[in-house]
């Protein structure tokens, strides 16, 4: 049954899909976003949380970029946290605990109203293709839609199964229905699929806990946000509690170790390393005597407590028994059993830079599917899938961000180019230029970059506008070159500093540790008070500045390798001076450049050493 052709369809509607739709509708293109069921949009069915440790800096870029993940978090958090605060800048990551519920509305009222937008409860089973080229999708209730792009954002739900202790089920997440017929579809597209696993706790009834035996997390106040747009927020924050684990309670697990389906080996897929069932945990650090348990809440509107750190696919009965061991649970009810779930998703290497299928032009997909977990970086990849993919339709140039530009390029270049064995998680260690991409100047790497897609209101390009300028401002007050005084020496002797022998600039005052920005503006009336913001900016700039020169010169270097485009159909085994194996690695990778081709597991300095001179020969070509 033909029906309304659309320029752009998008395939799942959880927070990968949501940041395509928005992103490709946004950008003038007529875009579907179809999903299977309409109540489960933006869901979280793992952790009711956004952000964390290198997602929070996703998060931001998002927002910077004209994303939404961001300012919904804002609307509809119900507590905010500044982690890694007694580390340096480039570690800070915002995360905030989520009202689960609020957020899907939010989320879906969204979508509704925006223009250029459809949105249509339905499971394509067929993509369809004419000349190699994306042509549209098919629905199992027979609906033919017409499309010059796709988008899968499919999430976790491609033949997706259920395990708690000897007990599975074909199903989705949170018993929602699984995709039947869309992995068949991609593998009959070529596609190579592998088989993943993840899981999530048990959630317990607020009422029957004992949380004064707990420990009460607070949130912070004054109260950060994650949109550049919102500067502090104002709200009553609801707390969470910090329990722990104990002997009694790694007995019971390690005495029913047998019964867990990833120990009785019933389960077959892969599972993440970073985000360990509590079963794991146990057996891997034995020395651990016990492990930190948050009790969270996911929602204002309802008594469910997500039991953070304590992911279980273990029988029923041993679920129950281990959380009654810890305080604070000792008499719990439990709402619903924690569960393993695993799925089919993409061999993410079968993707270009661009999020796009190498051979199939139209074809783009993000989050999950492409073998990352978490709901950021679900996300940050819907939101890159859904401008390339109206890029693409518009034949204009792609929209492309590498290593050194943000942790989404990051993002993209790992799993593009070196694959993934296993559910794939953002992490600052990962991002090697992490100094220069701090969570706090995502604006001002990013806002400008992403203008010329139209996703930036003039809201927030006056409000970048306005931190240049008062950074412009204080670094220009902060070269006022100051002879010493009685004043300056207190102060320094103050904070353990010692008194320069002659004068100096202020700039070179607060290079100092111990030196900030407002210690100096009650020193000196050159300098002018600063919003919140830029004074941030002024400090770290100071405090880095010898990090950050050298940091910057290493990002030169890389984006010289970078900017050597290696052709497309080069066949590698025709280039003598290459081990077998780097031949092999690169004709089943096809990367873009020599910085690529640099990264690829099996191909070695030597190899591109040989790729760099064949380049200035001008010898590389197909």
């Amino acid at each position: 049954m033909e029906q309304k052709r659309f320029q752009i369809i998008i395939i799942g509607a959880g927070h990968a899909g949501i940041e395509a739709a928005l992103a490709s509708s946004r950008m003038g293109l007529s875009t579907l976003l179809l999903t299977l069921n309409l109540d489960s949009i933006g869901m979280m069915p793992c952790n009711p949380a956004i952000g964390g440790t290198g997602k929070g800096h996703l998060v931001r870029e998002i927002d910077a970029m004209g994303g939404e993940m961001g300012l919904a978090a804002d609307d509809t958090l119900i507590q905010m946290r500044m982690l890694n605060t007694s580390k340096g800048p480039a570690v800070h990551s915002l995360r905030a605990q989520m009202d689960k519920r609020r957020y899907h509305e939010r989320m879906k009222r969204t979508l509704e109203t925006q223009p250029n937008l459809t949105l249509m409860q339905g499971e394509v089973t067929e993509i369809q293709t004419e000349n190699g080229r994306v042509a549209g999708v098919v629905t199992d209730e027979g609906f033919r839609f017409g499309c010059d792009a796709v988008v899968v954002c499919s999430g976790v739900y491609l033949k997706s199964r259920i395990l708690i202790g000897e007990w599975s089920r074909l199903s989705g997440p949170a018993g929602l229905l699984r995709s039947e017929g869309l992995s068949d579809a991609l593998r009959s597209l070529g596609i190579p699929l592998q088989r993943f696993k993840t899981g999530t706790p048990a959630r317990v009834r607020k009422s029957s806990l004992d949380l004064d035996e707990m420990e009460i997390q607070l949130g912070d106040e004054p109260t950060p946000a994650f949109s550049f747009l919102n500067g502090r927020l104002h709200l009553k924050q609801d707390p969470c509690y910090l329990t722990y684990t104990n002997q009694a309670t790694h007995d019971i697990i390690l005495k029913n170790l047998n019964r867990s389906p990833m120990y009785a080996g019933r389960i077959h897929a892969t599972g993440t390393r970073y985000c360990p069932s509590i079963e794991d945990k146990i057996v891997r650090f034995p020395d651990h005597d016990r492990h930190q348990i948050f009790i969270e809440p996911e929602g204002r509107t309802t008594e469910e407590m997500y039991v953070q750190g304590m992911s279980t696919s273990l029988p029923a009965d041993v679920q129950i028994d281990m959380l009654h061991t810890m305080p604070g649970l000792r008499h719990c009810e439990v709402m619903r059993l924690g569960y393993a779930i695993e799925y089919d998703c993409l061999v993410p290497s079968a993707l270009n830079l661009s999020l796009m299928v190498k051979d199939i032009p139209g074809l783009f997909t993000a989050g999950q599917v492409n073998g990352s977990s978490g709901y950021e970086e679900a996300a940050a990849q819907g939101f890159y899938a859904g401008v390339n993919a109206a890029l693409y339709v518009k034949g204009e140039e792609l929209f492309l961000l590498d290593r050194s530009d943000a942790y989404l390029g990051v993002l993209v270049d790992d799993l593009a180019t070196k694959g993934t064995p296993e559910p794939y998680r953002m992490m600052t260690s990962r991002c090697e230029y992490r100094l220069l991409l701090r969570q706090d100047n995502a604006d001002l790497r990013l806002t400008e970059r992403a203008r010329r897609l139209g996703l930036i209101t003039e809201e927030r390009y006056a409000a970048l506008q306005r931190k240049k300028e008062g950074i412009a401002r204080a670094m220009e007050r902060l070269g006022t070159h100051v002879p010493p005084s009685d004043a300056l020496r207190v102060y320094l002797e103050s904070i353990g500093e010692s008194m320069p022998n002659s004068g100096t600039k202020l700039f070179d005052l607060l290079k100092r540790p111990n030196v900030r920005y407002t210690d100096l503006l009650s020193l000196y009336d050159c300098l002018e008070p600063l919003e919140p913001a830029v004074e941030e900016q002024v400090d770290v700039m100071a405090h880095y500045d010898g990090y950050i020169e050298k940091q910057t010169e290493q990002v030169k270097r890389f984006r010289e390798m970078e900017s050597m485009p290696l052709p497309g159909d080069l066949d590698y085994g025709t280039l003598e001076g290459l081990r077998l194996e780097a031949r092999q690695k690169l004709n089943a990778h096809r990367p873009e450049s020599i910085g690529q081709a640099s990264r690829i597991s099996g191909v070695s300095p030597a190899d591109i050493g040989v790729l760099l001179v064949l380049a200035k020969k001008g010898a590389l070509h197909a």
